[in-house]
């Protein structure tokens, strides 16, 4: 056939396509402007999806906007893009901790910041809050909650426990004292107690840990704590019994049951507490204080049920937040305009309807119904696009991305990894073919290439997970995987050499150089010559750079690989 015949066929196929591609593109869930295939005539076909009503040519990147209940009620709602990604909510955290390898500065981050302006503030306060005290003709006291109120548990948190608490480390932390105090919070208890405020402590910590947490706040530089001012949660072992001045609904106290309670029994003894301060809102709950000071504390979260009768509306985390994907947020939102990483990760298992193990249902969930209604909604007009440029002659091709595309990392991610992403892990599970396949893909893919797409497979795995992962991916259903048109990434050890269509511009090529290299050389006549029609990716990265009309963005809040 002349190349003029061949070009007359393509044009015709274009422009019978521009029917199906265009249509392609509105039932994805996000679209953006794809560079221009090679071969002629597909111009065309770009403009048209560049026209679409769905905003082709929007940004490919994540959202900056979320609503966030704390209970994770809002993963049955939101969407997997309207979820915070836990991957950015500990970046941001980390920045305003100005944290490096897990260890927060001490000496200048946003959050100490915050807290010295939230400090002195109160400092202010002090004398107005002692008159107010002494006018009831009671002691004037205030309380303090212990972990991240006096003393700073950060680095056990992110250093030691990776934002997954372990009660057999905290009680090694505990009893050997590490922990900092909380910034600015030594003065302030210096200048209560001098100008005659009674200081008392009030922990969830234990009963086995009290004398060691007593020494840690004198250690630090707290001067007005004393154990009979100082209490304690029981065992429930030998002598540590709940106090019978508190009183709780069913055998188990809540926090608000304990703190209030004991509060109580504060002002039983005549005192008046003219200021309660912790990080917790369940530290604050159930009223007895004048007043309360919420201190900042991203990195958990510890709700409680108010005590039976009492509402108190404004003692509750923001649901509302803004927040850029690189952690940058960290710095200008304050602690509490930082979605709550305990909070994001209820989120996320709510979405997945994943058990108390971190397994992911696998009938039933939002994600499961959100990305087969996606698929749905895909897989008509996709098969309709590669089955009429097959039939013009152009060789129509798909591209998909591996982990959380075709394959569900999710029990890895959760029940395995805690989502704290372990490479020796991650092989361990990529060599036994652990992984099930995406919800939806299979008939999606398997439709696609019955219709006369090539199916293109473009994986950050490397070139030793190649086999296990075709071998996956065939075990699950998949049809249309072969290992030369599954792409995996180099080593740099032996054969398994950077390829010489692909040229970055350091040593270690960035994801969007690899993938849209990859998918650019595809199109070239040494690579097959393939009309791209579809890139599908659950990262951003796995879109941005075209070689594709559509790019398509499959919902994935667990990582987050820019």
């Amino acid at each position: 056939m002349s190349y003029r015949s061949l070009t007359a066929r393509r044009i015709t196929a274009v422009v019978v396509t521009t029917s199906a591609v265009p249509a392609l593109a509105l039932a994805t869930a996000t679209t953006a402007t794809a560079a221009t295939p090679r071969g002629p005539g597909h111009s065309a076909a770009v403009r048209e999806l560049q026209r679409s009503p769905l905003g082709v040519g929007e940004r490919l990147a994540p959202r900056t906007h979320f609503t966030m209940a704390p209970d994770g009620s809002s993963g049955a709602t939101q969407g997997g893009a309207g979820i915070p990604n836990i991957d950015s909510v500990k970046s941001t955290v980390r920045t305003y901790y100005n944290a490096t390898n897990g260890i927060a500065s001490k000496t200048s981050s946003p959050y100490i910041d915050q807290m010295n302006a939230l400090m002195t503030r109160e400092t202010k306060k002090l004398p107005a809050l002692l008159a107010g005290a002494k006018k009831t003709g009671k002691k004037p006291a205030l309380v303090f909650d212990v972990d991240d109120t006096t003393l700073w548990t950060y680095d056990m948190e992110d250093a030691g426990m990776h934002f997954n608490f372990d009660p057999a480390l905290q009680d090694v932390y505990v009893l050997d004292e590490r922990f900092p105090a909380v910034p600015a919070t030594v003065a302030f208890e210096k200048k209560a107690a001098a100008m005659g405020f009674t200081i008392f402590g009030l922990t969830g910590r234990n009963d086995d840990q009290r004398t060691a947490t007593l020494k840690n706040l004198a250690k630090v530089g707290f001067t007005g704590f004393t154990a009979d001012h100082f209490y304690t949660k029981w065992t429930g072992k030998g002598t540590s019994q709940q106090p019978s001045y508190i009183t709780c609904a069913t055998a188990k106290c809540t926090t608000v049951e304990y703190k209030a309670g004991t509060r109580a029994h504060i002002e039983s003894q005549g005192y008046d507490i003219a200021l309660n301060l912790g990080d917790q809102w369940s530290d604050l709950q159930g009223r007895h204080a004048q007043h309360y000071l919420k201190l900042p504390n991203p990195t958990y979260y510890l709700p409680s049920p108010d005590l039976p009768g009492l509402s108190e509306p404004r003692l509750a985390p923001r649901t509302h937040f803004t927040m850029k994907p690189d952690g940058s947020s960290g710095k200008t939102a304050g602690g509490e305009g930082i979605p709550n990483i305990d909070s994001t990760k209820a989120t996320i298992r709510t979405y997945y309807n994943a058990d108390s193990t971190g397994i992911a249902n696998k009938t039933s969930s939002p994600y499961i119904t959100e990305i087969t209604g996606l698929t749905r909604r895909i897989s008509p007009l996709l098969d309709a696009a590669c089955g009429v440029t097959r039939y013009f002659g152009i060789r129509p091709a798909v591209v998909l991305d591996v982990d959380d595309t075709t394959l569900s990392t999710y029990d890895m991610e959760d029940a395995a990894m805690h989502f704290n992403f372990d490479p020796a892990l991650q092989d361990v599970y990529v060599q036994q073919e652990r992984f099930p396949a995406t919800p939806g893909m299979v008939a999606l893919a398997n439709a696609a290439s019955d219709a006369g797409c090539t199916i293109i497979g473009l994986t950050g795995r490397n070139d030793d997970q190649k086999a296990a992962t075709l071998a996956n991916l065939r075990k699950v259903g998949y049809t249309g995987f072969t290992s030369a048109n599954l792409y995996t990434k180099w080593t740099g050890v032996g054969s398994s050499q950077q390829p010489s269509y692909i040229h970055c511009a350091t040593a270690n090529c960035t994801t969007i150089e690899y993938k849209s290299q990859t998918r650019a050389y595809k199109q070239t006549t040494a690579g097959g010559g393939y009309t791209i029609l579809a890139n599908f990716g659950d990262q951003f990265s796995d879109l941005i750079g075209g070689s594709a009309l559509v790019p398509i963005k499959l919902p994935n809040p667990t990582y987050y690989l820019p």
